[in-house]
């Protein structure tokens, strides 16, 4: 797709990031970012944002933001002594939640009613947000101290869980290159859709077939995440409708009106890992729940293609 092509001149090697950003966004949902520092992740949402010819705006996460720095707040107009609505970030089309758990759980609560209604609602108003809108937050993995994590209903509310990772050395080499070549830090972008075409992707990809084979092959996969002997609690059937989703997606962007079980394999760990609460020992072992969501598609039987 044009769309991959154009965030690539920005994002180097991570060709199938860029895809699993575009289905979360086709899918009408959210991304979680869980990465180090350093790694591209506001330059890739700015750089998808362009691409796609929509709204961008960022949000730094720290102790003292309040609920009122994203969602907008009422103020006194003086010359008509009327409270005028003055909108907040959350009023665009990409938002970027950077650093999402150092804001604490009051602030964080207030992308709730966002990410799961598609609205805000300011002194007993509700007001729609544009569309179509995603949140893209990001997390450092390795930092704790003066973080609030994220509580699981909020976690469960993200469509994905993604991370970058390190460029290979190659990788690397060509970003020096291609700074050195634009001898600025802006990369050159072409939007290559719209809000109103990206709307309209959307309501397609509801149009995509799952047949009943698919249904119970998503399913049978989710409740094994809850049987699993190292999972506390598994995915919830949220879960099952983010896979679901998210494999039509995958069907559409690839020229299909139907989804195969590659699809849903392909999409799984992205789509579930981030939803497991794994047991005390396995997490003090290091286990990691894309391990389990990979044990777990390969125990469950792969429907057979129908004559």
């Amino acid at each position: 797709m044009g769309i991959r092509t154009e965030v690539a001149k920005a994002i180097v090697e991570k060709d199938s990031v860029i895809e699993q950003l575009m289905l979360a966004f086709l899918g009408g949902g959210h991304v979680l970012f869980e990465d180090y520092p350093g790694l591209a992740k506001t330059l890739m949402a700015n750089s998808f944002s362009k691409a796609i010819g929509c709204g961008f705006k960022r949000v730094q996460f720290t102790p003292d933001l309040l609920p009122a720095d994203i969602t907008g707040t009422f103020i006194l107009n003086r010359s008509t002594s009327q409270f005028e609505l003055r909108k907040g970030p959350i009023f665009t089309n990409i938002l970027l939640a950077d650093e999402i758990n150092r804001a604490p759980p009051k602030t964080q609560s207030a992308l709730l009613e966002a990410m799961q209604e598609f609205q805000v609602t300011l002194e007993g108003d509700t007001h729609k947000l544009p569309g179509p809108f995603m949140v893209v937050a990001t997390q450092n993995p390795i930092e704790y101290e003066g973080t609030y994590p994220l509580p699981e209903a909020q976690i469960d509310r993200f469509l994905m869980r993604l991370s970058i990772g390190y460029p290979s050395l190659k990788g690397e080499a060509e970003i020096l290159r291609r700074r050195r070549a634009r001898k600025t830090d802006e990369v050159a972008m072409t939007s290559v859709s719209s809000p109103a075409v990206i709307l309209e992707m959307q309501r397609a990809i509801e149009d995509v077939h799952v047949d009943a084979d698919i249904e119970n092959y998503i399913v049978s996969i989710v409740h094994e995440t809850r049987k699993h002997g190292q999972v506390e609690v598994g995915a919830s059937p949220r879960g099952s409708l983010a896979l679901m989703k998210l494999s039509q997606a995958k069907a559409a962007v690839a020229g299909r009106d139907y989804v195969l079980p590659d699809d849903v394999k392909d999409i799984a760990v992205p789509a579930l890992a981030h939803r497991l609460i794994l047991k005390p020992d396995p997490w003090i072992k290091g286990i990691k729940p894309k391990v389990i969501i990979d044990k777990v598609l390969s125990t469950v039987p792969v429907p057979k293609a129908r004559a």
